[in-house]
């Protein structure tokens, strides 16, 4: 690939990309905030032991994230590199998610086995559609403003599919007239799973019958997984943004895991899933605003001034209490201002950095960044609903009665104060991150006369030169 790619993308090539993040989404809220409470409230898994399980997949993802990225450079095929994963994995995505959302009504140990089998199968299968999907992006353009809009159209799409898996719940309960029983809820996720399948085994294989890789069977990595990792850990821009976002996304999903539990016991309110959508709803409306203030600022002052709004808002929650449901509102509008940029942009200034590690190596290696980064992501995932569910059973949680004062401490604590001390660490590790849209351009420069078998010198290193 050259500079050629510097363009602008056609918005139908652009939403056929963003539209599986919408169905990928049903990943995120069902998995991380209500089949957690399903299954410890309704099929009777111990919570603790559910928390262990949801972190013990995460480490296993640590293995399988880089593994299929590297895998990903690597494959060679006439449908491209990352299209087949995509189409073919979502088949898979889709049978497992029907196999967690749906558990035989069983002894609680074959249960409990039944959700560390379907868990762990789900987390695989969606590591091989979610890594070569992400991976294709930075493939599509190298403009540094359009990546942003690119990646913002994709996450706002994210951002549109979480809202809608969060309020699959409830508008299934109203629209079957499902009963607040066990049974009840063990149809609410039966027909989500029915519903989503479809919907997110068709984007993936639109997404795939759209999009046209422009890598070339040349380019592929020739470093082998393990030495590509260690030329990873040389590309210092790289490993700024992923320690930041990590550090800021262990915070930010804590509040995610814990809303249900914490809006329930500590604002005594059943308008949780109310709260859920004013917050992605508002993400979704400022995420425009943001991209524009990244044309003008440049991707790193909006991203910080992004975490900085979210964070901000959200210390006031700590101190609130039963019937504080309008305070809490407005805190959360505040802080989903923020929202939609935090997601967008770190994943723009990601394709950044991997031009950078092609001027460094002379490879495309998006497959293994991004492998890194689904990493970060789902630990820090992790983090929130096993730390986060092992503490508060730890501090005495007991499902469906009134919470003892310690545990309503704990729940103030992990949901308001540990995310904004992990967003402000994040702001702080940020700031150093060295990649604006000059030396970026000139990133795209130097490559292209490297290409051509001159010399240049790093833009991040102006005393090094590069043969």
């Amino acid at each position: 690939m050259t500079t050629a790619n510097n363009h602008r993308v056609a918005l139908t090539e652009k939403i056929a990309y963003a539209t599986p993040a919408f169905a990928l989404a049903v990943i995120g809220i069902p998995v991380y905030v209500f089949i957690p409470k399903f299954y410890t409230d309704v099929v009777g898994i111990n919570i603790t032991i559910l928390g262990y399980l949801m972190l013990s997949v995460r480490i296993f993802d640590a293995v399988t994230d880089p593994a299929i990225g590297y895998i990903s450079d690597q494959t060679q095929t006439r449908f491209g590199r990352r299209r087949p994963y995509i189409a073919l994995g979502s088949i898979l995505v889709a049978i497992a998610m029907f196999l967690l959302f749906n558990p035989p009504a069983a002894s609680a140990s074959f249960e409990t086995v039944w959700f560390g089998v379907s868990i762990y199968m789900l987390f695989l299968f969606w590591t091989a559609v979610v890594v070569p999907f992400e991976s294709l992006g930075p493939e599509i353009t190298f403009d540094y403003n359009e990546r942003t809009s690119l990646f913002g159209l994709r996450d706002g799409f994210l951002i549109a599919g979480t809202l809608a898996a969060a309020s699959s719940p409830a508008a299934v309960e109203w629209l079957f007239h499902l009963t607040p029983d066990a049974a009840g809820e063990r149809a609410k996720f039966f027909w989500i799973a029915v519903i989503y399948a479809p919907l997110l085994i068709g984007t993936c294989w639109w997404c795939a019958l759209t999009i046209r890789e422009r890598q070339s069977a040349a380019a592929l990595q020739r470093l082998g997984l393990w030495r590509g990792l260690r030329q990873v850990a040389r590309n210092r821009p790289f490993v700024i943004l992923l320690i930041a976002y990590t550090v800021s996304a262990i915070g930010n999903n804590l509040p995610a895991t814990l809303i249900l539990y914490y809006v329930e016991y500590v604002l005594q309110s059943q308008l949780a899933e109310v709260f859920l959508m004013l917050y992605f709803v508002t993400g979704i409306i400022f995420l425009p605003a943001w991209i524009f203030i990244s044309r003008r600022t440049g991707k790193k002052a909006a991203w910080l001034a992004s975490m900085a709004i979210n964070t901000g808002a959200f210390v006031g929650v700590f101190f609130l209490g039963p019937g504080d449901v309008v305070i809490y509102g407005i805190l959360v509008f505040l802080s989903g201002i923020g929202f939609g940029a935090t997601l967008a942009i770190p994943s723009a200034i990601q394709a950044d950095v991997i031009d950078y590690d092609e001027l460094l190596t002379g490879e495309r290696r998006e497959g293994q960044y991004i492998g890194l980064w689904s990493i970060s992501k789902k630990f820090a995932a992790a983090v929130g609903i096993g730390a986060g569910l092992s503490i508060l059973g730890m501090a005495g949680y007991t499902p469906n009665t009134e919470q003892s004062a310690a545990v309503q401490m704990t729940l103030r604590v992990l949901y308001a104060l540990v995310p904004s001390l992990c967003n402000i660490l994040g702001i702080a590790i940020a700031l150093a991150y060295p990649i604006s849209s000059r030396i970026h351009n000139d990133i795209r420069k130097a490559i292209a006369q490297r290409q051509a078998g001159l010399p240049v010198t790093d833009p991040l290193k102006p005393t090094q030169t590069l043969i």
